[in-house]
């Protein structure tokens, strides 16, 4: 029989000798999409590359493996060609192939996993649920009760799935195994046991609260408090207010998501909150002094210099949002905007008209003599 020529591996996977586990990772799942016999029926060249890389995964994946392949060559590993992915020895062949072709039970990774994880505690899975609060809520903090829909263990046969005193029988498909196996061209397929679904075990009498599944349907009713100065996406963390275990497993936790709302008039950045005040033109040639609305409740005074200009911003210490840990405020932030009328009385026009005629002859007068420094100066620099 003629002895199969063997490429270096790092050649079959097109990597380089310093190239990092992922980076082998990654080039064995390309050359699995590319040369699958699924994808490459009756190419038996497709199918001999595709065991050619699968055998440099094999071996480049493992440290120890490789360590004496980049020593010792070809005969560190042995001279016998690969003979397909072992769902037993090459759980990495399973995820890889499972993620590219969804043979993830095929391979027997979900089934195996199944196995181990039904035979002995199992913790209940996170919950998570989102709390909408306002801002005046996310200022001052807020207790509120919710209600989550969550699976508990079952009381009656403590997340067993059976009632006290019986006891699951080996599955006699699979043997206890949770898998059973066949043969697919040149690999090894393992499938999760239809039986008993990857358990092992298989119940006759399964408890009568929970049908079996060893978790019953419930609503928890819980008090949440939100801290002061809480923003959006902020996560609450309720340890053991999860979905219930299995098996003596602990309960997993709840994780609350707080949701700020949009305010009407306050608009938040970081600690600071930021406010428009619109004002007349004559507020903002004379000056003076108005009163604006407080995260906190009630107003505050705020002083608006003469002269002030559209977008001038005015600072109000301490007027702002909590930090969260120290408690520290931020400010608050008055942004000016001057308000023109769109409509004036016969009266009114005229006293603004006579108003603008005297301010316009300060303005030429101002504007005059601006011009006639800026031509000194240019006229100078010429």
């Amino acid at each position: 029989m003629a002895t199969r020529t063997r490429r270096d591996y790092y050649e079959i996977l097109g990597v380089s000798r310093t190239a990092n586990a992922e980076e082998i990772k990654r080039a064995y799942r390309q050359a699995a999409v590319r040369f699958h016999p699924d994808r490459n029926p009756d190419d038996p060249e497709a199918e001999e590359r595709f065991k050619e890389a699968s055998e440099a995964y094999a071996v480049l994946s493992d440290p120890e493996k490789r360590a004496a392949y980049d020593r010792f060559g070809h005969q560190a590993v042995g001279d016998h060609p690969f003979q397909g992915v072992d769902p037993a020895n090459f759980m990495d062949f399973a995820d890889i192939l499972g993620d590219l072709f969804g043979f993830g039970d095929l391979f027997g990774t979900r089934g195996r996993r199944s196995t181990r994880s039904r035979s002995r505690a199992q913790r209940g899975r996170d919950l998570a649920y989102t709390l909408t609060v306002t801002l005046e809520e996310a200022a001052s903090g807020v207790e509120r009760t919710i209600r989550v829909p969550r699976r508990e263990t079952c009381a009656s046969c403590g997340g067993t799935g059976v009632p006290p005193g019986s006891v699951p029988e080996v599955c006699p498909v699979c043997g206890g195994r949770g898998q059973v196996g066949y043969r697919r061209g040149f690999l090894t397929i393992a499938q999760t046991c239809p039986q008993c679904n990857g358990q092992g075990r298989v119940v006759r009498t399964p408890c009568s609260d929970c049908g079996g599944r060893g978790l019953v349907e419930r609503e928890a009713t819980l008090k949440v408090t939100v801290p002061a100065g809480v923003d959006n996406g902020v996560r609450l963390r309720f340890s053991g207010e999860g979905e219930g275990g299995l098996r003596g497993g602990r309960p997993g936790d709840l994780y609350v998501q707080v949701a700020v709302e949009d305010h009407d008039l306050f608009e938040r950045e970081g600690n600071d909150l930021h406010l428009e005040l619109p004002i007349s033109v004559f507020q903002a040639m004379l000056g003076t002094t108005v009163r604006v609305p407080s995260i906190g409740g009630g107003q505050r005074e705020v002083r608006i210099p003469a002269g002030s200009q559209p977008g001038d911003t005015i600072r109000i210490r301490g007027e702002g949002m909590p930090e969260l840990k120290s408690g520290h405020r931020g400010d608050l932030v008055v942004h000016l905007r001057v308000v023109v009328p769109d409509r004036l009385t016969p009266e009114q026009r005229r006293l603004v008209e006579e108003t603008a005629r005297a301010i316009g002859e300060h303005h030429e007068r101002q504007r005059g003599s601006f011009f006639e420094r800026l031509r000194r100066r240019l006229g100078n620099e010429g």
